[in-house]
């Protein structure tokens, strides 16, 4: 009895120990296929500030495709053939090219090889006035040259392999105007669904905002 006794403990401890293998194998392979999506195929973004408004406001959360311009390798500069290359007029997730710890979002102007120029706040690609349905101007005043790019910039041709990027909120936009372009290797993906937006300020979701597409 003892014996048969003994046998069912360590019969027990075995499918214990089963289960608990099972159960990190699971954990393990969740994480790493959460990585894989994180990596190469979507990333969630939270918009912290005003410079895309009224496309996107304080609180918006995105979701980002990664995947569409070329998936870039990990620890390496090398990117996968693209579906397309980034287009005027995509919402498209960076890094900061002074700063590549962080992340900006805008809307993408010129692409190489275009000349910008703003003049009275009014954007020109190669000599053509270019307006983005988007674009808003929150600032009555048109600033002179002599004291600031904002309203009066270049004209600037884009170089090979970069972007130049504003924010659809032109008058409170710190972008391409102040400190230049997005080289190519630095583009995470495409903005293209609000997934959640929550306001802050009363404390209640926006479910006008929520699933609306990023255009």
């Amino acid at each position: 009895m003892k014996h048969t006794d003994a046998g069912v403990i360590e019969r027990g401890e075995v499918q214990r120990k089963s289960r608990t293998r099972e159960f990190v194998k699971s954990i393990l392979w969740a994480v790493a296929l959460a990585l894989i999506i994180r990596t190469c195929i979507v990333q969630s973004f939270k918009i912290p500030s005003g410079s895309m408004e009224d496309t996107l406001v304080i609180g918006d959360c995105l979701l980002v495709n990664k995947f569409i311009y070329g998936i870039r390798v990990p620890f390496t500069g090398l990117r996968l053939p693209a579906l397309r290359d980034p287009q005027r007029g995509d919402v498209i997730v960076f890094q900061y090219p002074r700063d590549r710890s962080k992340d900006f979002i805008k809307r993408l102007i010129g692409v190489p090889g275009d000349v910008i120029q703003v003049r009275d706040k009014r954007v020109y690609v190669n000599g053509v006035l270019y307006h983005n349905p988007h674009e808003v101007h929150k600032d009555p005043q048109t600033l002179p040259r002599e004291a600031s790019v904002r309203d009066n910039f270049g004209p600037v041709r884009v170089p090979s392999n970069d972007y130049f990027v504003m924010g659809d909120n032109r008058d409170n936009s710190y972008d391409s105007r102040f400190w230049g372009f997005v080289p190519h290797a630095d583009v995470i993906g495409l903005a293209f669904i609000k997934y959640w937006s929550w306001d802050q300020s009363r404390w209640l979701p926006r479910w006008q905002r929520i699933g609306k597409p990023i255009t």
